[in-house]
């Protein structure tokens, strides 16, 4: 049990995330729901890229002809991946921020319910 705690983890940001997505109608919060659940996805990628008591995979001077032959190295996909997964997100809740604002503008709120009243009086 103790050894999955970061699939523990994950579990609970992924549903904390998913529920103030849902729950919530407030945009901002919607957003920060989103960056959380982001954000259980990269620990998820980034616990199974990683094999504890492995080397990092870096090219060492080969021993007798091969270079490390019989190492078990972590894999840097997973990680290489995060990173692209990350700007990515950045500028995701950049662009998500941005179009709050000009909700905000138009709507003069940024409650979902509100903003719903206002289309359905107009």
């Amino acid at each position: 049990m103790l050894g999955h705690v970061n699939y523990w983890v994950f579990v609970a940001l992924l549903m904390a995330g998913l529920y103030t997505v849902m729950a919530r109608g407030n945009l901002i919060k919607k957003i920060i729901g989103l960056n959380i659940f982001q954000a259980s996805v990269f620990l998820l990628y980034i616990t199974m890229g990683k094999i504890f008591g492995a080397p990092a995979p870096i090219a060492v001077e080969p021993v007798n002809g091969v270079a490390g032959e019989g190492v078990i190295y972590s894999n840097p996909l997973p990680h290489v991946l995060i990173l692209t997964a990350i700007v990515v997100g950045v500028a995701t809740s950049a662009l998500g921020l941005a179009l709050v604002v000009r909700v905000r503008e138009a709507y003069g709120t940024i409650e979902e319910d509100e903003i719903e009243s206002q289309e359905r009086a107009s």
